[in-house]
């Protein structure tokens, strides 16, 4: 569980300050708990970006906490000091066969190889599920854990703070009143470096006494250990087996109000220019074309849009028209219009460009909300919640198709959604849907 990126603490604290929201009526869990009543409720990690949802989403004053799950069991030991009445476990699966009954909702904030497999286990019993980003680790379990939501009509948000905060918010409604006119393309970064260009080293290291390096594995192959942080705590998002590298930890973030904005579904076609991964790991600078359908609010007779991480960004030729020498923000987004442009730094708030235009041009006024406990209301009845598993799951598909795009540098793949699977590359079959590890096999992700 990784510790939060210095902006998303920013943002962190103040959602974690705002007030709980009340959202139109939505379809529920017909056994979500009656707004009087107390929601029960259990994380899986116990510390870094877990400890950061969990503490928001107890901070509801109708929210319990019963128990936890950390493979490492000194983190779940340190929250316990905290809460002395907190049952404390370090297999996930233990804690759901003997805790179901007694709760109403989890939080899945683990690595990003365990999300799908503990999210799917939790809603099968009628949990109502807050997942980290990005959903799932690959395409077909996001598929998977959109569909149990919706069939169980469970109230579901996935960790992406910022779609509730006032500044991505504002971006949307920008876009879709049609500030900068209809949107001709946009170009999307990140300076994050979730790469590694060196081979995985040739040793075995002592598993630190309180992790179970086992259950760590999850679902994939078995193989040794490696200290040094290698792995755990927070290294494993280099790792192609346990992360899903620059792209899958912040385009969920960054690609969110695009996709809002733009109403888009599945991209047609994915097209890299970077660097290749290597056997083990995600490389770094990232430069990935996407082309979606054609939107109401964008230029036909297709979309484009290019996301550049490590140190790839939009050339000069694409960004002098609107910013000059200015230069561009640390991560964020360029949406391009007819009439005008705007950039979204990660997180403020948008810029209207060129600037002299947009002199006195009246903004929308719209709040923030309180992103954790917008779950909590809707688990009691009241509202719903912005980045439920019907919008997560596509957004979460188009971000990992980027990463899959990685393997085929120069090749333009042709995605068919309705069938998951690209037209003409077989051979990203194995990139989309993952073999889970023997005894680790999940009913709803290995058995269909």
């Amino acid at each position: 569980m990784s510790r939060l990126h210095k902006s998303d603490r920013r943002m962190f604290l103040k959602q974690a300050a705002l007030g709980a929201f009340a959202a139109p009526a939505f379809i529920r869990n017909l056994t979500a708990a009656a707004p009087s009543e107390v929601v029960r409720h259990a994380s899986f990690g116990a510390s870094g970006m877990a400890g950061a949802d969990l503490g928001a989403i107890i901070s509801h004053p109708k929210v319990k906490l019963v128990c936890v799950a950390d493979v490492d069991i000194a983190r779940a030991e340190a929250l316990k000091k905290q809460h002395p009445d907190l049952r404390v476990y370090q297999d996930w699966r233990e804690l759901l066969d003997k805790e179901h009954k007694n709760l109403d909702s989890v939080n899945v904030s683990t690595p990003d190889h365990m999300h799908a497999p503990i999210g799917m286990a939790a809603m099968q019993r009628g949990l109502h599920c807050y997942g980290q980003k990005p959903l799932t680790h690959d395409v077909f379990e996001s598929r998977q854990l959109s569909k149990i939501a919706a069939e169980k009509k469970l109230v579901t948000q996935m960790g992406i703070q910022i779609h509730s905060s006032s500044e991505y918010r504002t971006a949307v409604a920008l876009i879709q009143s049609g500030a900068i006119g209809k949107v001709k393309e946009v170009h999307s970064w990140s300076s994050k470096k979730w790469g590694d260009s060196a081979p995985l080293p040739n040793r075995e290291d002592a598993v630190p006494e309180s992790l179970n390096w086992d259950q760590w594995l999850g679902v994939c192959a078995n193989r040794p250990f490696i200290g040094g942080g290698y792995y755990h705590p927070g290294n494993w998002r280099k790792r192609l087996d346990f992360g899903t590298g620059t792209f899958g930890d912040m385009g969920c973030h960054i690609f969110d109000p695009v996709f809002k904005a733009m109403d888009l579904t599945a991209p047609l076609t994915a097209f890299s220019k970077g660097p290749a991964p290597s056997a083990t790991n995600w490389a770094n600078d990232a430069e990935v074309h996407f082309t979606f359908p054609e939107t109401k609010f964008s230029v036909g007779p297709t979309f484009p849009i290019t996301w550049y991480d490590g140190d790839k960004r939009p050339s000069k030729e694409v960004t002098g028209p609107y910013l000059g020498d200015k230069g561009l923000p640390d991560q964020g987004s360029l949406f391009i219009g007819e009439k005008g442009a705007m950039v979204l730094p990660h997180v403020a708030q948008p810029i209207l460009l060129p600037e002299k235009q947009y002199e006195g041009f009246e903004r929308p006024q719209i709040k923030g909300d309180n992103h954790w406990h917008q779950f909590v209301n809707a688990v009691m009845g009241n509202g719903t919640t912005l980045a439920h598993f019907g919008y997560a799951g596509p957004l979460t598909e188009s971000v990992l198709l980027g990463g899959v795009a990685t393997y085929f540098p120069n090749q333009k793949l042709e995605w068919d959604a309705a069938n998951l699977k690209f037209k003409n590359q077989p051979d990203a079959a194995r990139l989309i849907r993952r073999t889970y590890r023997k005894s680790w096999e999940v009913a709803g992700l290995s058995d269909v």
